[in-house]
């Protein structure tokens, strides 16, 4: 069968709606395990006899294996066949989320959540990719809409889901449910989702691989670990570092000299795809430092239980979709670049906004800066991942699509690790400036200091504001980040896209 005839007969395929639902099951199962954990790690430190830094593990084992293995997608794709690597990549995902739940040891989760995360990682880029392929190139924006409401709504989502499950049953519940969504992404791809072309003899660029992986994992201890080791004051980080750098510049070098690179250059050699990368590293890198700050300021700053503050931050999820289906719908009315744009510009104001709150913020104003900034996110994500894709050729779409998610987790914890250092340097500043002004000399502070009870209360209170400020300074960094990557977006094109009408698909 031709690649016409295959985007024919999918085009017109009737099961459709399965399909995008199935592989949009899976990418919310998966998508929604990076941040669903969060709330329960005190829950489960107790259970597990862990400290503090010992239970970060169980977030950061799963991140770091997941960047790790989010590049080997195509390769695993055409060795299997994507249909065969999908259904195993979910089973697997699922049984160790199962594993996950009954562990009774720091080193049992430890190592399920480093299993679980090499399964997970390419059911996002292939889910993706499975949409793409499921739906003409003329509904190509369509397709990408309902992908984005899944990535962008599952990290809000995990908050919530996982609150409830801890605070309703136990924290084991926050990975056992997963089982049922993994069943019904199973059964469903199997009688669903049609099978492409496998390519046994496709060889995969090992030592690229291993030099990739160590810059990758390089990265992700020290923006994990950075701020509770003191960054490069501690040996730990500057080993981290220094991997970072060896395995990187190994990666160049080695790509730029071997016949068969890991990473495809061709995907380097097309400007648009490229430039949609890099606009949805940056952008993430500005909504996912957001994303965590805002609920980390309503619980330690207002006090709020964990389930209220993944509530407050919920409505941005409101936002985001509608403003996802209006892009889609927008996509071939107006050109895509300002649509991006305006995205850009509601997401700046709405943290420029946020850097306008103060200790006594109503909670309407924080759920409708959330909305603003859903509305934003919601206007760029769409119309980049379209324009993304739209020049890249069929043999590149599951290297591409790996590429795109690695680039964009990478982009996510970039952001991440800048506002939680900046949160802890300058709430510390602050507080040095305020209590300068704390002194016995001033006679309004004298019954004050004099008594240990008020003393603690001011300390708090000095604590307080200052890291209220803190988060005022990050969310207007924030603001102007948004700003300033506007310029890449004319790197992008827009012409080609919208002439090829045709369906790209890898024939059976």
């Amino acid at each position: 069968m031709t690649t016409v005839e295959h985007a024919a007969r999918v085009t017109a395929e009737p099961n459709r709606a399965m399909i995008t639902l199935v592989a949009m099951a899976a990418t919310v199962m998966q998508v929604l395990d990076t941040t669903i954990a969060n709330v329960a790690l005190p829950h489960m430190q107790g259970s597990l006899g862990a400290t503090q830094d010992q239970i970060s593990w169980v977030l950061t084992s799963y991140i770091v294996v997941s960047a790790i293995a989010t590049p080997l997608t195509g390769w695993v794709a055409s060795r299997l066949g994507r249909t065969r690597a999908f259904v195993l990549a979910t089973a697997g995902f699922t049984i160790t989320s199962i594993f996950c739940g009954l562990a009774t040891t720091l080193p049992q989760i430890v190592l399920f959540r480093i299993l679980q995360g090499a399964m997970g990682a390419i059911l996002v880029p292939m889910s993706q990719s499975i949409l793409l392929d499921a739906y003409p190139r003329s509904e190509t924006a369509k397709a990408m809409s309902i992908f984005s409401t899944g990535v962008m709504v599952g990290p809000i989502l995990g908050p919530i889901v996982g609150g409830y499950l801890t605070e309703a049953f136990s924290w084991r519940w926050c990975f056992y449910i997963n089982v049922p969504i993994g069943l019904f992404s199973i059964i469903g791809a199997l009688i669903f989702i049609p099978e492409t072309t496998r390519m046994p003899g496709r060889k995969l660029d090992w030592l690229g691989f291993a030099f990739l992986s160590l810059a990758i994992a390089g990265l992700q201890l020290v923006l994990d670990r950075g701020e509770n080791k003191g960054w490069f004051q501690s040996g730990e980080i500057l080993t981290e570092t220094a991997l970072m750098i060896f395995g990187l510049y190994m990666f160049i070098v080695h790509s730029a000299t071997t016949a068969k690179p890991f990473i495809d250059m061709r995907l380097l050699r097309d400007r648009t795809f490229v430039s949609g990368v890099a606009i949805m590293a940056l952008i993430f890198m500005v909504y996912l430092g957001a994303l965590v700050l805002v609920p980390q300021m309503l619980q330690f700053q207002f006090n709020y239980p964990v389930f209220t503050a993944g509530l407050a931050t919920s409505p941005r999820g409101i936002g985001m979709m509608f403003a996802i289906l209006a892009a889609g719908r927008l996509h071939k009315l107006i050109n895509p670049k300002i649509l991006i744009s305006f995205g850009m510009l509601a997401n700046a104001m709405s943290l420029f906004l946020m850097s306008r709150w103060s200790m006594g913020v109503d909670m309407e104003d924080i759920v409708w800066t959330g909305v603003l900034q859903g509305i934003g996110m919601g206007f760029i994500t769409v119309p980049v991942a379209t324009l993304t894709f739209s020049t890249l050729s069929d043999e590149l779409r599951n290297d591409g699509t790996a590429f795109f998610s690695l680039m964009r987790n990478l982009g996510g914890a970039v952001g991440v690790a800048i506002v939680s250092s900046r949160i802890v340097e300058l709430t510390q500043i602050q507080h040095g400036y305020l209590s300068e002004y704390m002194t016995p000399f001033r006679r309004l502070n004298q019954h004050m200091i004099a008594e240990g009870p008020a003393l603690r209360i001011l300390n708090y209170s000095i604590t307080q504001q200052a890291g209220m400020i803190a988060y005022i300074n990050a969310f207007l960094l924030l603001s102007i980040m948004s700003v300033a990557m506007m310029p890449v977006v004319l790197l992008l094109r827009t012409g080609r896209s919208s002439s090829r009408t045709e369906h790209v698909v890898v024939g059976d």
